[in-house]
């Protein structure tokens, strides 16, 4: 009796060990990722800024009338997007820009009522048209640059290059700004302050290269972004503005301090004729191929600036996103080899375009292998999803990507945000793509 009974014990003590290391094991596999840190307040510190980069998504216009606002919500939530850049995008046309900012006052709570976590960048670009003489400069915008307050408008003449470099790059009376006239940097300010009030709390400044010909140490930069700064503190969600904008020479550095708090730039995609490519599976529908290649063309990969950034920490190389950009299409779309000529066409498209072009299969292949491919180059870069962007199909005649799931809301939607969610899923749990 008692040897048996010692064994029944000891069959059940075995059983007990045996149940709760299986437990153990069951309950660490069926464990949810722990959630990344979204919160900030006056400053922004590297991690919590690399995770707003991890889940950046493009959406051009999402908040000036682009797209089904009620869709686009639906599908930044189902992707669990946290950046929302180029959320209100506007390329000149000047003359509806208060048009815009009252629809965006309606329009902001509701994206940020679904997720109070997330960012909206709005964007002030490398282009400014006479239709700002319809707009009036507000007495505070004067006050805030310590200038005389005047009734009147902008000033188209006062803001563009005096010796006429740039002048009508962008067709007739629309130019490239000059960033060391103080018009320019009125009117910088007054749009930086008037999206802050509407509750962006990021601003891509554009080709800021384009802008700083007059200004070759910066000054006029750092006391542009430092007055956008200075009103966020006390006028932003969170106390804060994150300004980026794009940087082929590696981003602004003066005096040691970054004065961006990241860099972006174009993924610069390289069209691929040989032989198939290795890293994507072969599709149906003959695909136009592309890759991404460490030195082609200027890309940004491992070569951001590092210093000291906005918000107080150091960095070899400042964290910065890559896109699918827009820039239009060649003389020859869907055709390989046009060369440069000041682009880098894929098949003859600008980047966004070429990606529209293929096979939604082929599409998500090539975003799990965007991902991995800029993750394992530089770790100081991120891939900012395709969700809503300007395309340019003379072919076709499409004229916008959009992300979404087709239905009736957005009949034009290419699917792609399942592919989306997938990859980020699959990073937040530490797999793989």
């Amino acid at each position: 009796m008692g040897s048996r009974r010692f064994y029944t014990c000891g069959v059940i003590f075995t059983c007990g060990v045996i149940f709760l290391l299986l437990s153990s094991f069951l309950t660490a596999a069926t464990k949810p990722s722990p959630s990344k840190d979204y919160h900030f307040d006056s400053s922004i510190s590297r991690s919590v800024l690399e995770n707003y980069l991890s889940r950046s998504i493009s959406m051009e216009g999402l908040l000036n009338g682009r797209g089904d606002l009620n869709d686009n919500i639906r599908m930044l939530h189902h992707t669990g997007a946290k950046f929302i850049g180029r959320s209100i995008c506007l390329w000149g046309r000047e003359a509806q820009l208060l048009d815009n900012f009252a629809r965006a006052k309606e329009q902001v709570p509701k994206v940020l009522a679904d997720d109070p976590d997330r960012i909206l960048e709005a964007c002030i670009f490398e282009i400014v048209t006479i239709q700002v003489e319809q707009v009036p400069v507000p007495a505070w915008a004067f006050s805030a640059l310590g200038l005389p307050v005047e009734h009147r408008n902008f000033r188209y003449a006062n803001m563009i290059y005096p010796d006429g470099r740039f002048q009508n790059q962008w067709g007739k009376d629309a130019s490239v700004p000059d960033v060391s006239q103080p018009e320019t940097r009125l009117w910088f300010y007054f749009l930086a302050a008037s999206y802050i009030d509407l509750g962006f709390e990021a601003i891509h400044y554009g080709q800021v290269e384009l802008m700083n010909k007059n200004d070759p140490d910066l000054r006029y930069w750092s006391e542009t972004l430092s007055l956008a700064r200075s009103y966020a503190q006390t006028r932003g969600r969170r106390h804060m503005l994150l300004c980026d904008a794009h940087t082929p020479g590696g981003g602004f550095l003066r005096d040691g301090r970054l004065l961006l708090d990241f860099h972006a730039f174009p993924l610069r995609i390289k069209e691929q004729t040989g032989q198939p490519q290795k890293a994507i599976k072969e599709q149906t529908g003959q695909p136009q191929k592309a890759i991404l290649e460490l030195g082609f063309s200027d890309g940004l990969y491992r070569r951001s600036k590092g210093g000291l950034t906005p918000s107080g920490w150091t960095c070899d190389h400042l964290p910065y996103l890559v896109e699918l950009d827009n820039y239009g299409v060649s003389a020859a779309p869907g055709q390989p080899g046009q060369g440069h000529g000041g682009f880098d066409w894929i098949w003859g498209y600008d980047e966004i375009t070429w990606f529209a072009h293929q096979t939604r299969p082929y599409r998500r292949d090539w975003l799990r292998y965007a991902w991995n491919w800029v993750r394992k180059v530089d770790s100081s870069a991120w891939l900012e999803m395709p969700g809503s962007r300007t395309m340019t199909s003379p072919l076709d005649h499409k004229k916008w990507y959009y992300a979404n799931e087709p239905g009736p809301a957005v009949p034009e939607g290419l699917g792609d945000e399942e592919a989306i969610t997938a990859i980020w899923k699959a990073a937040s749990e530490g797999r793989k793509p």
